[in-house]
């Protein structure tokens, strides 16, 4: 770890809206309290919000905060913006998208959790760069900001200084990346411990969605009964010429227009969905492995774990250990 003298204090600044979402903000702002707890206050972090005081989150906790307009000559290191079903909201505030435009050209890097994407995009920070969001808010980002490169998967991006993160708790992952960037691996690991999770957590954020809904561009349904269709009947050999039929398409325009519609070929999307039927198990019951891959239609362990690889990164031991429950 590196001597507490060694590194210079940064200024962190949050910033939220109403109705943030309480882990957004609390996950990252420990991960730095932390760190001064362990490093002898390598960070000066700041709450601020459009109008200071008392900001409701979504729990029945609000958040004390300083209003930005008293921040106008702070000397900022970085600049995170949370997340929060008011997340659209404020990235249609042009006020305040201009005040968040204004602290970024003063900020060493900046950074979003979850849906705090959009107010970096909607201040033209992501134009050009990667980015994640929540699985559930990757197209809808894509939609509105078309010049911003959005990823699915990704935990956490960090694309030239433009950081962002994924759903809700990946906002400890993007904070733990940040401060082994400031203070050295070493710190990061400490304070990942202290915490009980992972430096590097193992996959990605598809691990944590429905991975069908998450990869699918389907946005009509035209497919929504096969895919129920589909989850229903994973215990048996799945055709093409099956899945056609309940398509009402002959096999081969089913295979082309499924692809069109979707991103991925049939026999793809049958295994997403087993994948994501052996998730749901082997994070809510004590059933073997072996029985698993069999109740999901995998036949065999070895090729589910295969496909879980494929899938989510992970194998099924390492998936359980880390998602099942006690």
């Amino acid at each position: 770890m590196p001597s507490k003298n060694a590194i210079s204090r940064k200024t962190i600044l949050f910033v939220v809206f109403p109705q943030v979402k309480l882990l957004d903000i609390a996950g990252p702002l420990q991960v730095f309290s932390d760190a001064n707890e362990q490093l002898n206050d390598v960070y000066k972090v700041l709450v601020a919000s459009a109008g200071g005081g008392l900001v409701a989150s979504d729990t029945v906790l609000p958040i004390a905060t300083v209003g930005l307009e008293e921040l106008k000559d702070l000397a900022l290191d970085t600049l995170i913006i949370s997340g929060g079903s008011g997340a659209l909201a404020a990235s249609r505030d042009a006020e305040f998208v201009e005040c968040i435009e204004k602290l970024a050209q003063r900020s060493r890097r900046v950074g979003s959790v979850c849906t705090g994407a959009y107010v970096l995009a909607a201040a033209g920070l992501t134009n050009g760069r990667r980015v994640v969001t929540h699985w559930n808010d990757c197209a809808q980002l894509q939609s509105d900001f078309p010049e911003t490169l959005v990823e699915l998967d990704p935990i956490y991006v960090n694309d030239g200084g433009v950081w962002s993160s994924a759903g809700v708790t990946a906002g400890i992952d993007m904070s733990l990346a940040m401060l082994a960037e400031d203070c050295g691996k070493s710190a990061s690991l400490a304070v990942a411990r202290s915490l009980v999770t992972y430096m590097v957590r193992p996959g990605g954020q598809s691990q944590f969605s429905a991975i069908l809904s998450n990869q699918s561009k389907d946005n009509a349904g035209r497919f929504d009964v096969l895919h129920y269709w589909i989850e229903n009947n994973l215990f048996r050999q799945i055709t093409i010429e099956a899945m056609a039929e309940i398509a009402k398409m002959s096999p081969r325009n089913f295979s082309r227009v499924y692809k069109q519609h979707t991103g991925q070929s049939p026999s793809k999307a049958v295994e997403a969905i087993r994948v994501d039927a052996a998730r749901r198990l082997l994070e809510d019951s004590k059933l073997p492995v072996k029985t698993i891959a069999a109740k999901t239609g995998f036949g065999d362990e070895e090729r589910m774990r295969r496909a879980m690889h494929r899938n989510v990164q992970v194998s099924p031991s390492a998936y359980r250990e880390r998602f099942g429950s006690s």
